[in-house]
């Protein structure tokens, strides 16, 4: 008699699939979670498909030994994983290890034992006995070390109660229940514009049907409000919703807004979580229990049991696209999540991705429009300033127009925002002596100073290091110098131009968490903080009520470098920082300092043109047959060697397919071409849009013995061009 075939695949990168007899006994499932045994061990797997035409000998095959105590992998997972897996040409198992991120939520958490106040007295009565039986009368069941620490006695004291007969054991439930969001909790008032919109994505939500559309709105025009409606229709439905947000560990006052809407907070996903968070959260997912989830790009992976809607807020953001591991997009990714299973998909930004906003257009998705700001506010005011007529000076880097803007600003007490992306205190530290730059050991990257703290660091590697006492090119003693503005050396300017004002950074590297970035907000709302200065997050959806002034101290700064995206980064950056200004009754004003007043994306900012911005990009992508227009892909070779890896970039060279709508570009030195000690090759692949790069891709690669130093990622659709 034949048994039951199954293939299992298991959180691995080397082979997909194992076949495996699936006894009766253990009434095995697809998407069941179980153990096999694997050469001499036991691996956790997913029970993927049937393999009723395995052609493994009987004598060879191997028993799965026992199905995990948990709900089974959604059939829409498993489809997905094997989109994605198809989509990136990555290994399966890599995939399914994204979903299977928390291996201990395979098993329940054990039972926690409570104790609570029975009507027996113990015979010997103490001061200690008699705070923990009145705690116990007062709060309720509770556990022993809690029942220790709020009656400020030893856990003893508690054990001899409970010997004693005062207090009885209880089951407890092994996690605190969820909060429950309440969808007919505190709905706000929208206008005739939002309700027209919300309406749309509400009816979406009900018919369970999948769709996809934009929600384009201008900062500060209540796009959040509108998508909470999607959200309320969901759990109307009785049914899970996820929000992607690009900086999860910066969103406290979404969070806010998130509760004042729904009466809770929702289940969070993201890297600041601890291991028993992480848990219990990927737990209630797949269990149905998490009705709401806000997380970072990798939530998208998570065990959904009944997903009814995807927000991608921020969609244009290029933090939802990964490049390490399995690299993917989030905002496509959640698009084609959607649709698998069914459900709509509600992408929202005020600087829409040129490939959104032509998908609109197109028809393909819904454009849903908000054109003006909530609640009466306007537009901020848009000065430019041309650095070539007002210099500010020798190691300066604030002109006299933006600081007597400043110092009217602050004199009607009102906050200023000065916006710089680049984080520490100088990009570059260059020996005055005989020019030699300080340069990561294990990067082709600039050490970059970071005074607070008093190192140089690697933001590639994460290498970190005291600024020498000499030059080890011409062993000159102190002639380090710092080379240009990071906020550090910004602030120290703001300080010496305002010292009685008070200054504050915002950077990835100062705000490392909800907390403190909850704390700074509410700094900012009490008026704590006059003058912030801060990178890229803070154009991430913050709303400070009092800040009125914007100075960007560098429009020109994401314009170079010969990357795809950059005029359309910039332009959506500087809009979005643009954006922070006069968003209640009193209109702001920003201030761009620039070297290239006549750059078109400096002039579309000033005048606030998105259409013929984007028309004038979309036209030059077109002509090139870049994307959207065309396919991109990415082979990255990396080794300790630089000849070994150059040498195979040759080989694979030599085998490199043509043809009349396919062009392959390198292979050639990548612009960091050291990271972390590896040395860097890259190939770029494109080709027309209707033609399958994957195919491609996978036909040149072939055969290829790849050598065991070497290493090679496949990054399709790169957004990273270094």
């Amino acid at each position: 008699m034949k048994h039951r075939r199954v293939r299992v695949l298991m959180p691995l990168s080397g082979k997909d699939l194992y076949d495996y007899r699936a006894p009766a006994a253990l009434g095995i499932e697809i998407g069941h979670f179980v153990t096999v045994p694997l050469g001499k061990r036991e691996v956790t797997g997913v029970v993927w498909e049937e393999a009723a035409a395995s052609d493994v000998a009987e004598e060879r095959m191997k028993d799965i030994l026992a199905v995990l105590p948990c709900a089974p992998l959604p059939a829409d997972s498993i489809r997905f994983i094997d989109w994605v897996a198809q989509y990136t040409m990555q290994r399966k198992g890599r995939v399914l290890r994204m979903a299977m991120s928390v291996p201990e939520a395979l098993y329940p958490k054990a039972a926690r034992i409570g104790y609570r106040l029975t009507a027996a007295r113990p015979e010997r009565m103490t001061a200690a006995r008699q705070r923990v039986l009145d705690i116990a009368a007062e709060a309720g069941v509770q556990s022993a070390a809690d029942l220790a620490s709020l009656a400020g006695v030893s856990a003893s004291v508690v054990k001899g109660l409970a010997e004693a007969g005062a207090l009885e054991p209880v089951v407890l439930p092994s996690d605190a229940p969820l909060e429950r969001p309440d969808w007919r909790h505190g709905a706000f008032e929208l206008s005739p514009d939002q309700k027209a919109a919300a309406d749309a994505l509400a009816a979406d939500v009900a018919a369970r049907n999948f769709a996809a559309s934009l929600l384009d709105g201008v900062t500060g025009s209540g796009k959040t409000e509108v998508y909470f409606e999607a959200l309320a229709a969901c759990l109307r439905e009785g049914r899970q919703a996820l929000v992607l947000l690009p900086e999860i560990a910066l969103t406290a006052q979404w969070l806010d807004r998130f509760e004042a809407r729904f009466g809770a907070r929702p289940v969070e996903w993201h890297s600041d979580l601890g291991q028993s968070e992480r848990r219990r959260n990927w737990r209630a997912v797949i269990e149905g229990r998490a009705e709401i989830v806000i997380g970072a790009r990798s939530a998208l992976f998570l065990p959904f049991a009944d997903l009814g809607v995807i927000i991608v807020d921020e969609e244009h953001e290029t933090s939802f696209k990964q490049d390490e591991g399995v690299p993917y997009n989030a905002r496509d990714m959640a698009v084609v999540r959607g649709k698998i299973g069914s459900c709509p998909v509600v992408l929202a930004s005020a600087t829409p991705s040129l490939e959104t906003m032509l998908n609109a257009r197109s028809g393909k998705y819904r454009h849903l429009k908000l054109p003006s700001r909530f609640g009466g506010a306007v537009l901020p005011y848009v000065e430019l300033i041309d650095l070539k007529q007002h210099r500010p000076g020798p190691q300066r880097w604030i002109s006299e127009p933006l600081r007597l803007a400043m110092e009217a600003t602050l004199g009607e007490g009102q906050q200023v925002m000065l916006f710089l992306n680049r984080r520490g205190y100088a990009p570059l530290t260059l020996c005055d002596a005989c020019g030699h730059r300080l340069q990561c050991p294990n990067c082709s990257a600039w050490l970059v100073e970071h005074r607070l703290i008093n190192r140089l660091q690697c933001h590639h590697c994460g290498y970190s290091t005291r600024l020498p006492g000499a030059c080890d090119a011409c062993g000159a003693e102190e002639s380090f110098k710092p080379c240009g503005p990071g906020i550090e050396r910004l602030s120290e300017e703001a300080a010496s131009l305002f010292p009685e004002r008070r200054v504050a950074m915002m950077a990835s590297d100062t705000i490392t968490s909800p907390r403190a970035a909850a704390e700074f907000v509410a700094a900012m709302d009490r008026g704590e903080i006059d003058i912030l200065i801060g990178t890229q997050i803070v154009a991430k959806g913050y709303h400070f009520p009092n800040l009125t002034l914007v100075g960007v101290i560098d429009a020109d700064l994401g314009l170079t470098g010969g990357d795809l995206r950059a005029a359309e980064r910039t332009y959506q950056l500087l809009s979005q920082v643009m954006g922070r200004a006069g968003r209640e009754s009193i209109r702001g004003k920003v201030y761009l300092q620039s070297h290239l007043p006549e750059h078109p994306v400096i002039a579309a900012i000033v005048h606030q043109e998105s259409e013929a911005f984007f028309n004038l990009e979309a036209a030059g992508r077109e002509s090139a047959g870049m994307p959207p227009f065309g396919r991109l892909a990415a082979l990255i070779l990396s080794g300790p060697k630089a000849e070994s890896v150059a040498s195979f970039a040759a080989e694979l060279a030599r085998r490199a397919p043509a043809g009349e709508r396919l062009a392959i570009l390198g292979p050639a030195p990548a612009p960091l071409s050291m990271i972390r000690g590896r040395h860097r090759y890259r190939f770029l692949i494109k080709c027309a849009k209707d033609v399958s790069i994957q195919a491609i891709i996978g036909k040149w690669l072939q055969g290829c013995r790849l050598p065991s130093d070497i290493r090679l990622q496949i990054d399709i659709d790169p957004y990273n061009f270094m």
